[in-house]
């Protein structure tokens, strides 16, 4: 979507932006050291090689001065900066300083991969941790033992995790005004509010979502929304599609406004109830929220008429009122403040849509896989063997018997011989190839 700049013939990028996707990956973990202590003076120096640093974390933040994610719209990825290494005389490596991205309040950040919810940012100075960095490998001297009092090896850094997100902005409004085009939303909260959208006489005069600090009696306040314009087929992506809807999930009381008058040929009930089903094919649950109907532009021809018949076939709380003439809110204003009072803030997901890192990092898994390529080649696969793999470095003998070690004790050599594996075959692990010894 693009617009004119106001002020000059330049074409510029529209600067709302609620949606991106993007590719975020915490640091890797410093690699550790292997060296040994040689001074002139110190017989039987011994293993002196330190750890590696921690990886960077990547954490949003929230910052309530930002409204639109227009700083990661050209980001396709994210990434922390690396641990680092180990070095001799068992100094150890300088973890990294967590990546810290700023979004704005009411941002929700989904795994693509998953599809479950990692983070809602819906609290003030809210922080969450988005991808894990990868903790640093050891040094020699972290493996020295009685039984092996100078060992020749150390570890590589771990990977940081990495993730696919969604990156979206829910607003955060306690009242949500939904309706067709040009029924008169944006009259309606400029007169309630200090907000001042665009109004015009043609449809989708709003194209961003318009919020307004409403005051009601005894100092109570609330959030209101004004979200553009809905037609038929919005939930499927028509007019401005679901792009909007999203929006309305977090609100806790939906304002219906309905052109009472019909001043665009239309039959006001049967807009209510188009309205409704674009909601409820968008989420069910949204049609479980109070509502109440504003009859607009009740200062026109036919509207009283209407408004008649309107209310035979609705059973719902009904205002007449006129955005144009500032008439009749005064009283819808202090009732939706009275419906806020009774109604508690709940979390826009519940636990099972929401990963946590704790049930995350020690969920039970296989520990691996085994199968077999067209070519005889045996393929192991899973998250831990991967992990040995890439902190293994294979530059010494010592080093890749104790990977051999780590993975006997796993139960892979067993599980091979089991499945048929002959000396001989070759076995894969990622892109590497290794031959089989029963």
């Amino acid at each position: 979507m693009t617009l004119f700049c106001s002020n000059c013939n330049e074409r510029a990028g529209y600067m709302f932006i609620d949606e991106v996707i993007l590719k975020v990956e915490a640091g890797n973990g410093g690699d550790g050291c292997t060296a040994f202590r040689r001074e002139k003076y110190v017989p039987m120096g011994g293993p002196y090689g330190g750890n590696g640093g921690h990886g960077a974390d990547i954490i949003f933040k929230v910052d309530e001065g930002l409204h639109t994610l227009i700083d990661l719209r050209y980001q396709k990825i994210i990434k922390g900066p690396k641990g680092e290494n180990g070095r001799g005389k068992n100094q150890h490596g300088k973890g990294a300083q967590p990546l810290i991205v700023k979004v704005p309040q009411g941002t929700v950040v989904t795994d693509l991969d998953t599809g479950l919810v990692i983070a809602d940012l819906s609290k003030k100075n809210q922080e969450e941790l988005i991808a894990k960095g990868g903790r640093g490998g050891r040094g020699n001297t972290a493996f020295k033992t009685q039984t092996n009092t100078a060992p020749d090896f150390s570890e590589k850094g771990e990977e940081g995790e990495r993730r696919k997100i969604k990156v979206e902005v829910k607003l955060l409004a306690d009242v949500g005004l939904v309706g067709l085009p040009s029924v008169g939303k944006s009259t309606i909260i400029s007169c309630v509010s200090a907000s001042r959208p665009k109004i015009a006489a043609y449809h989708f005069t709003t194209l961003t979502p318009n919020l307004g600090v409403v005051k009601a009696s005894n100092n109570r306040s609330f959030v209101m929304a004004d979200l553009p314009g809905l037609i038929e087929g919005a939930s499927l992506g028509e007019g401005l599609g679901d792009k909007f809807l999203k929006h309305i999930e977090r609100t806790r009381v939906i304002v219906h406004v309905v052109d009472m008058s019909g001043s665009e040929g239309r039959d006001p009930y049967e807009d209510y109830l188009l309205i409704n089903k674009e909601l409820e094919a968008f989420n069910k649950d949204l049609l479980k929220k109070p509502m109440i109907v504003l009859a607009n532009k009740m200062d026109l021809a036919g509207a009283k008429e209407n408004l008649q018949e309107f209310r035979k076939k609705v059973n719902c709380e009904i205002y007449e009122v006129s955005g144009v003439l500032n008439k009749g809110l005064d009283v819808v204003v202090n009732r939706l403040a009275d419906i806020l009072d009774t109604i508690p803030y709940n979390p826009l997901y519940d636990e099972s849509q929401v990963e946590s890192h704790i049930l995350y990092k020690f969920k039970k898994e296989e520990p691996f896989t085994i199968t077999r390529d067209d070519d005889g080649t045996w393929v192991v696969s899973g998250k831990e063997v991967e992990k040995i793999f890439k902190m293994t470095k294979f530059t010494s003998d010592e080093a890749i018997k104790r990977f051999a070690k780590r993975l006997r004790r796993m139960g892979i050599d067993d599980k091979l011989i089991k499945m048929g594996a002959k000396t001989g075959d070759s076995v894969r692990i990622l892109d590497f190839y290794f031959d089989f010894t029963e």
